[in-house]
């Protein structure tokens, strides 16, 4: 393909992708409504019980309500279209690969949709953990008034950025197939790797927890060694397949 028809190919994955996010933002909207906003905030109302103090999410400004509703609305409209923009990121990078390796597209696809949901679930899991903890903080006697926005943008990186990252492994090990990147190269950076990964969930967590730190951290360093393992058994393949077909393994 050319670089126009790249760039043509780019805006329809990107328009189906914003079609698909827009139709899960109008079922967030209901969502939020429901059940969602109730679920964020017990967190905060279960620890606050539990440690006797008075807290409560707060909403500042007249329109706070309604631009947080929006905020949470878009979230949930990107995570519940993960399956339509997922597929487009791996439909755009297809035409790297060749007729036989393309029929590997399709188990990437199924293996990213439920590891970003995993990556989410984990990060949901340790929210409650974060909470106590920076909640616990707070005097004996004191009440804890909490910033809508601030508060949910904090749910946000926790989940979201959790989800996303969980994927990374898989397109790692999609470049490797469409020959972008080698298996040496990955195992060969597993210091920044693993470094890198260590920055990112002491980001998405506050710097005393330690525990929720690392609970992120190993799954996702496990992923990244299991993509260098797969993207290693496919070049041990190829290199099999060009000395049978050139007589050389590269």
């Amino acid at each position: 393909m050319s670089l126009g028809q790249h760039l043509i190919e780019l805006r329809k994955r990107l328009f189906i992708s914003a079609i698909a996010i827009v139709v899960g933002a109008g079922l967030g909207w209901w969502l939020t409504d429901a059940f969602i906003w109730e679920a964020i905030q017990d967190p905060v109302t279960r620890v606050a019980e539990a440690q006797g103090n008075d807290a409560a999410v707060i909403f500042p400004t007249i329109s706070s309500a309604f631009d947080l509703r929006l905020q949470v609305a878009f979230t949930l409209g990107l995570v519940l279209s993960s399956p339509v923009w997922l597929y487009q990121i791996f439909a755009f990078l297809v035409p790297g690969l060749n007729k036989k390796e393309r029929r590997f597209t399709l188990a990437f696809f199924a293996s990213a949709i439920p590891l970003f949901f995993a990556g989410c679930a984990a990060g949901w899991f340790v929210l409650p953990n974060i909470v106590k903890l920076m909640m616990s903080f707070v005097p004996d006697g004191a009440e804890s008034l909490l910033t809508a926005k601030e508060y949910y943008d904090f749910v946000l990186k926790l989940v979201v950025a959790i989800g996303i990252a969980f994927v990374v492994p898989v397109f790692i090990v999609l470049l490797n197939f469409a020959g972008v990147i080698s298996a040496a190269a990955i195992i060969k950076s597993w210091r920044v790797a693993i470094l890198v990964i260590v920055l990112f969930t002491a980001i998405a967590t506050p710097s005393a927890d330690v525990v929720s730190m690392f609970m992120l951290a190993i799954p996702m360093i496990a992923l990244y060694f299991l993509a260098w393992f797969i993207a290693h058994l496919h070049d041990r393949r190829v290199a099999r397949r060009n000395l049978l077909e050139f007589g050389e393994p590269v």
